[in-house]
């Protein structure tokens, strides 16, 4: 089958240079790509209903013949209807076109059809409007595919029926035949052409869970091949375990659960020839920089240089600051890097870095320009990973020779589909709270209760503390009636709240100015912030206590609760407000989530039951390709492609046995989409 991927489209009769233009939009160039790019629905033309049995279903497919035409009605110049009685044997049903002067005289010229729409009683007669009309021969199950300009899905189905066509009658199939039988598996020709031409229904369910297990199952073999080019030899392979020492440093006593990490982490600095490439993963407050303090604390001790990147320089300011001061007694030496820093000191900085005075260097994006060299970049640390895309750390990690890597998450995300998405890394997962963390009392209402709710917010600030206010929009939009921020700002001057030190905080403000308002915020300068999501992630305001989300339907659990994670971070009682109109029971199931647990792996797991994996996928941002059929909530699944992909690295590591090419090429096509077929090679 690969050779079809050589062929050009425009082989395919129908497909001139103009028509291939529009398949190259869809990403389709050869043969091999228009088989493999599927149909994203399907109309069932393959059994027919009778017109009375209609009634009850909103897209369906009637085989009638023609019995009259009506004379045609010009409303104005130009629009035209016309109108054609078919009848099933035993009752009428009336068909509508709008300008369609051909259809008309098509189907005036008598036999059957086919026509596919909804059929509605209209009082006197049953009617159906607009319906796609095809031959008796195209009773088949049609696949409707993703459409560009000139280039509908009728052509598209044309093409696609060549291709199959072309398909040879023994496909060599990619995955190996032991790994089919075991988990079920129809062969890949049997796939192709039911995805996109199926015999019948159940055809289709077997082709969607052969193709759905290849990818899965090839985006985990590409993920381990990018695990293993990070195994190159490193010669910051540290020597002894500073640990025990560090714990003497803390005010306070670690969780199991950030010992274990801190052991994951200094085992394979310790233990592998390679550098470490770890992900710690784990919910707000559960630790994760005290964390990388105590590996940074171990590689420092074994005489490497650590970069500590942060997304903010608000947050980079934080982390500066907790651990200078925890390290102050100490001969480890912390430095900070941002992009508003003036000349002077910021040349002093890169000296410093540069001749290996400071230790750690923590810093924002200023830590990848051109003009920064380490000394002996041993560790690189990225916080809220989510926030940089791949091509960021890789300049970070591209400042030292094969330095071991850190990177922390706080976006739980299920075990099972961790692995599958962070595959290329191992994972360390932080499943507990530090003692003290407070539970954050969360409260779902509706707008009538709004005035209520800005009365508790009066009474909160009244006492010295501070509170969020989101809204999901920035300026007012006339298409929707949700609140923008602007528009909620200007609201609250006709409520209690007036008079209180307010500010707008959004994702369409210059940095530095997000930067002023947060750090204004955290020095206590101003009461209440009215943001959108860019608050999710951010600094520490000990002093919030309230966070108020507006429409908040509009919201996944995982990133309400992210939300609801910048308060709670200090001594005084927090609460989370949740409004919301929208009166949908799966609205409500998924808001009462919210309310029921502050537990965020438990809210993870039921963010992929309700809403699927996008958040989670979308989290990754540039290190994966885009899946076309799989769907990561199909647990079951996830984990049989994740334990294949073991079972075929085991035996062949480099896929390089005859049985394991075509995984090989799957492999190319996959990631070919974000660019990583080099490292592939």
């Amino acid at each position: 089958m690969p050779s079809l991927f050589k062929i050009p489209v425009t082989n395919l009769k129908g497909v001139g240079p103009a028509k291939a233009g529009s398949f190259r939009k869809l990403g389709v160039n050869t043969v091999g790509e228009l088989l493999r790019f599927y149909p994203r629905n399907y109309e069932d033309w393959s059994t027919p209903m009778m017109i009375a049995d209609a009634l009850s279903h909103k897209n369906c497919c009637v085989k009638a013949k023609f019995s009259r035409a009506f004379q045609p009605s010009v409303i104005r110049s130009n629009l035209v209807i016309y109108k054609i009685e078919v009848t099933d044997g035993e009752n009428e049903l009336v068909v509508t076109f709008f300008n369609q002067s051909f259809m008309y005289e098509k189907l005036r010229r008598g036999g059957e059809f086919l026509f596919y729409g909804t059929v509605r009683d209209n009082g006197y007669t049953l009617e159906m409007t607009s319906p796609s009309v095809l031959e008796t021969s195209d009773m088949y199950i049609h696949p409707i595919y993703p459409q560009t300009a000139n280039l509908n899905t009728k052509q598209i189905e044309k093409a696609a029926l060549q291709a199959v066509s072309m398909m040879p009658e023994t496909t060599n199939d990619p995955v190996p035949e032991p790994i089919r039988e075991k988990y079920g598996l129809c062969g890949l020709g049997y796939a192709i052409k039911n995805i996109h031409f199926p015999e019948n229904f159940q055809a289709l369910a077997k082709a969607k869970q052969r193709l759905v297990f290849d990818e899965l199952l090839v985006l985990q073999l590409g993920m381990e091949r990018l695990k293993s080019d990070r195994q190159e030899v490193t010669s910051h392979k540290i020597k002894k375990d500073f640990t025990k020492e560090f714990l003497e440093l803390l005010p306070f006593k670690l969780t199991k659960a950030q010992k274990n990490a801190i052991k994951d982490c200094i085992g394979d600095m310790k233990n592998n020839s390679y550098p470490m490439n770890r992900l710690v993963q784990g919910d707000v407050g559960s630790g994760k920089t005290a964390v990388a303090a105590a590996v940074c604390y171990t590689a420092v001790k074994n005489g490497s240089q650590c970069a500590f990147m942060a997304p903010t320089e608000i947050l980079a300011e934080q982390h500066y600051r907790n651990l200078s001061a925890l390290f102050k007694d100490t001969d480890i030496r912390v430095g900070l890097l941002t992009g508003s820093m003036k000349a002077a000191p910021k040349r002093a900085i890169h000296e410093a870095i540069r001749n290996g005075t400071v230790d750690i260097v923590i810093g924002t994006h200023a830590l990848i320009s051109d003009d920064v060299e380490f000394s002996s970049l041993g560790l690189a640390v990225t916080d809220e990973q989510h926030r940089f895309g791949v091509e960021q750390r890789s300049k970070l990690i591209a400042k030292g020779e094969n330095p071991h890597i850190l990177v922390m998450s706080a976006t739980p995300i299920p075990r099972t589909l961790a692995l599958m998405i962070f595959g290329d890394l191992d994972l360390s997962v932080l499943n507990e709270m530090p003692p003290g963390r407070q539970k954050i009392d969360t409260f779902m209402i509706d707008s009538s209760k709004r005035n209520r709710a800005y009365n508790f917010l009066k009474k909160q600030i009244d006492n010295g503390q501070q509170c969020y206010i989101v809204c999901p929009l920035v300026e007012q939009n006339e298409e929707t009636d949700l609140i923008s921020a602007e528009e909620y700002d200007k609201a609250l001057d006709k409520t209690v709240l007036k008079g209180y030190r307010k500010a707008i905080l959004h994702g369409k403000m210059k940095g530095s100015e997000k930067e002023r308002i947060m750090r204004e915020f955290s020095d206590g300068n101003i009461d209440i912030i009215i943001a959108t999501t860019v608050i999710e992630v951010g600094v520490d305001v000990p002093n919030s206590t309230v966070m108020m989300i507006e429409n908040a339907e509009r919201f996944g659990l995982s990133q309400l609760h992210q939300l609801r994670g910048r308060v709670g971070r200090g001594k005084h009682k927090s609460y989370c407000i949740l409004i919301s109109d929208n009166q949908k029971p799966n609205t409500i199931e998924r808001l009462k989530v919210m309310c029921d647990t502050n537990d965020g792996f438990k809210i993870a797991d039921e963010d992929l039951k309700l809403r699927g994996p996008g958040d989670f996928f979308g989290s990754r941002q540039h290190g994966l390709p885009e899946l076309k059929v799989a769907n990561l909530s199909d647990v079951e699944t996830v984990e049989n492609a994740r334990l294949a992909a073991q079972e075929i690295i085991q035996t062949d590591p480099l896929l390089s046995l005859k049985e394991h090419r075509g995984l090989n090429f799957e492999i190319q096509c996959l990631f070919a989409s974000v660019g990583s077929t080099e490292r592939l090679q």
